[in-house]
């Protein structure tokens, strides 16, 4: 049997890791990670043939030769490795969850340690029990700082990944209403977003906690290392907003200014960040990120500018002219907490133009789904916003309530299409299961 140590004299002599036989990987090192509907030990064969030098397998009968590497468990031997690898870097590794914002939050934290030092990240939406383990497995000699996005499902999946990654750092950006099928209730996911800061405060590792939250305040509670970022001033760092162009966020942080950097009359001396992100919910993201730029010694010009010149992606706070209409794309994820904070910045965003929200289904809610979908109906009729809602939830949510509804992006597409609505500020915000990327091309 393969152990994570020979295992990882053959990972250092590899191209790298692969676990798709769709995407060839000459030279690499193929684990034959299983499914609930496929058995990808079935695949290793053909890994081999299209020019991987091992494959790593769990299923004896696969093994004809000695690039066959036989484990208990591909999926446990993939982790077992990433530890190891982790292991062989004294460099800090900075764990990052939460309910809301975690990529986002990443993304700004990468950008201002990235502007100083060679900075890994984890790429996308690979913060799960085998995304983590392939970030980790992209270390290399030069890095010298290490940034992993943690994603939960259930309970105990944060302690699961911090036993792989061993973070040095931490951040939980919020709790709140999401995966709630999965956690059981609110207090699930409580408890297993926290188990970052258990492992933080049981490896004397340091945390970056958002001041203001009472919720995360009294949850890491005994963690020696805390560093408070905020709106408070009692928090080690802190900020607020500032007026600047709308519809972004724009924010001032508190180090003093050096001669000849303009500052907002009214506010405090300090840097001053004009971001192309929307929603005021994106400020405590924002301050994390100069938090953790700061505690590494990062300058803030250099923070600064970093967060000034990142551009969202993938439907995360992006702002977008279609000529049409303008639109804020949120529409990567949704749930009670994200699509109501989502919905107060909509309605206070200050525009001369008719504003209308077109929102998708919140999954994975379990036997609250009903109630949650229910009360976002109500909200926006509390704001007074013109809304469009799509996804079978939402269908049934909206049985008594008169509003508009269609129960796919499909359906929906059609009618935009037919109805071309233009000189709108638009939110388009909901599950990615819902597509709503899709009805774009309409807007």
């Amino acid at each position: 049997m393969a152990n994570a140590s020979s295992l990882h004299q053959l990972f250092l002599a590899s191209s790298g890791i692969s676990t798709d036989t769709r995407k060839p990987l000459p030279g690499g090192l193929f684990f034959a990670l299983s499914g609930p509907n496929f058995n990808a030990n079935a695949f290793a064969v053909q890994a081999l043939e299209g020019g991987c030098s091992h494959a790593v397998v769990d299923d004896p009968a696969v093994v004809t030769d000695q690039r066959f590497l036989l484990v208990p468990d591909t999926l446990k031997a993939l982790q077992e490795l990433a530890r190891h690898h982790r292991r062989t870097f004294d460099i800090p590794v900075i764990g990052i969850t939460g309910t809301n914002g975690k990529t986002t939050t990443k993304e700004l934290v990468h950008a201002v340690l990235a502007a100083d030092r060679p900075t890994l990240a984890t790429e996308g939406n690979l913060n799960n029990h085998i995304g983590v383990p392939l970030t980790l497995l992209k270390l290399k000699a030069g890095h010298r700082i290490a940034i992993i996005e943690m994603g939960a499902s259930k309970r105990g999946d944060i302690a699961e990944l911090c036993a792989i990654a061993e973070p040095t750092h931490g951040l939980i950006t919020n709790i709140g209403k999401a995966h709630l099928e999965g956690f059981g209730s609110v207090e699930g996911v409580i408890a297993t977003k926290t188990e970052l800061y258990e492992w933080l405060r049981t490896h004397d590792g340091t945390a970056f906690v958002h001041g203001d939250d009472p919720l995360l305040m009294a949850k890491s509670e005994g963690i020696t290392k805390r560093i408070t970022y905020g709106t408070g001033e009692a928090n080690k760092l802190h900020g607020d907003f500032i007026d600047g162009p709308p519809p972004y966020l724009n924010f001032y942080f508190n180090v003093p200014s050096p001669a000849g950097v303009p500052t907002v009359p009214g506010f405090p001396k300090g840097w001053h960040c004009e971001t192309k992100l929307v929603g005021t919910y994106n400020l405590p993201n924002a301050l994390a990120a100069v938090a953790v730029g700061k505690h590494f010694g990062i300058g803030d010009d250099l923070i600064t500018d970093a967060i000034c010149s990142y551009e969202p992606a993938n439907s995360r706070s992006q702002f977008k002219d279609t000529g049409k209409n303008q639109l804020v794309l949120d529409a990567y994820n949704a749930n009670p907490t994200s699509m109501a904070a989502a919905l107060t910045n909509f309605e206070h965003l200050k525009s001369d133009r008719p504003k209308l929200a077109i929102l998708g289904d919140m999954l994975e809610l379990g036997e609250v789904s009903r109630a949650e979908h229910e009360g976002i109906i109500a909200l926006t009729q509390q704001l007074g916003l013109e809304a469009l809602f799509i996804g079978n939830e939402f269908v049934q949510a909206s049985a008594s309530s008169g509003v508009r509804c269609h129960a796919s992006a499909a359906d929906a597409l059609k009618a935009l299409q037919a109805e071309s609505p233009t000189g709108y500020l638009i939110l388009v915000k909901g599950s990615r299961g819902v597509k709503l990327e899709t009805i774009v091309a309409a807007l």
